[in-house]
């Protein structure tokens, strides 16, 4: 059974995307190399921010937006032995609109 999570206020999970085995240049990047990655999907997003008045302010980010993030954003934490990072609204820096990770991968592919 899948363990449910449902984060509070501000903050939201997000799963990583997996950057591309090879470079542009068509060379191979060993894991040791790569850097996590700063893009990522909203797998969940909590209700929003409340002032002090007690009212709540809805977060501009949803579940399934891609989003990018600081390098040293968030939390890293594991719910079912999947990677996720907890974070705040605040610490997303922009929302990719019209982004998909496969059209990467066929472009590289294309060219050989």
């Amino acid at each position: 059974m899948a363990t449910k999570f449902t984060p509070l206020h501000d903050r939201i999970v997000v799963r990583r995307v997996e950057e591309a085995e090879t470079s542009r240049g068509g060379i191979i990047i060993p894991d040791s190399a790569k850097d996590k990655p700063q893009e990522g999907e909203i797998i969940a997003a909590g209700p929003g921010k409340s002032n002090d008045e007690g009212k709540v302010f809805p977060l501009q980010v949803k579940a399934g937006d891609r989003v990018l993030f600081g390098k040293y954003a968030g939390t890293e934490i594991k719910i079912d032995n999947e990677d996720f990072v907890i974070m705040r609204e605040e610490e997303v820096l922009g929302i990719l609109v019209g982004s998909a990770k496969p059209a990467a991968k066929e472009t590289a592919g294309s060219r050989k």
